[in-house]
């Protein structure tokens, strides 16, 4: 449903930041075309709708670019207000609340996470680890607070998945105190 204009979403599959834009389309149920983009080899719609950053995503509306995914995301908030749920709350405060913890899930979360792939050393690694599983932890007791104690991402049940490698990091729940994130034993 997007009322007879035309969206396209430029992305690449492993993208968190395109995962992030397909989204809020998705929950606000409108209707477009995706256009996957080879990143080695970067197409001239992708060059020519994003000269700056040539990055993806790009949501183009009408023939008109939305770079930046946090930025598409608010633009499809705001220009398709009335289809779908709201994809920030109406309070302002919980809005501003919602944009920093969005903000602070890329710098804290997402950057590291990309640093983890261009480490030379393990000591190197167990730093960025060590950092990220931080930020996590600031993170889950920030969106308990937020949901006013309500379990912030997983419910009730440390989830766990056996015959990982060590140093694996998983995700668990709140059951027992536990963090966002949890290092093998």
């Amino acid at each position: 449903m997007t009322g007879g204009c035309e969206l396209k979403l430029l992305g690449m599959w492993a993208s968190p930041f395109v995962t992030r834009a397909k989204l809020a389309l998705q929950i606000k149920g409108l209707s477009y075309e995706y256009v996957e983009e080879d990143l080695g080899n970067k197409s001239e719609l992708l060059l020519s709708s994003n000269p700056v950053h040539k990055a993806v995503p790009v949501l183009i509306h009408d023939g008109k670019p939305v770079c930046e995914s946090s930025v598409v995301v608010q633009y499809i908030d705001e220009a398709f207000a009335g289809a779908g749920p709201s994809l920030l709350p109406a309070d302002p405060y919980e809005r501003a609340a919602a944009r920093f913890w969005a903000a602070y899930v890329e710098d804290k979360l997402v950057t590291p996470w990309r640093q983890l792939f261009r480490v030379k050393t393990d000591e190197e690694r167990a730093e960025v680890m060590r950092q990220t599983i931080a930020a996590a932890d600031a993170l889950e007791g920030g969106l308990k607070e937020c949901s006013g104690g309500e379990g912030a991402l997983l419910r009730r049940r440390e989830r766990r998945v056996r015959g990982r490698p060590p140093g694996w990091h998983g995700l668990m729940g709140e059951g027992d105190g536990g963090g966002i994130l949890c290092q093998d034993d």
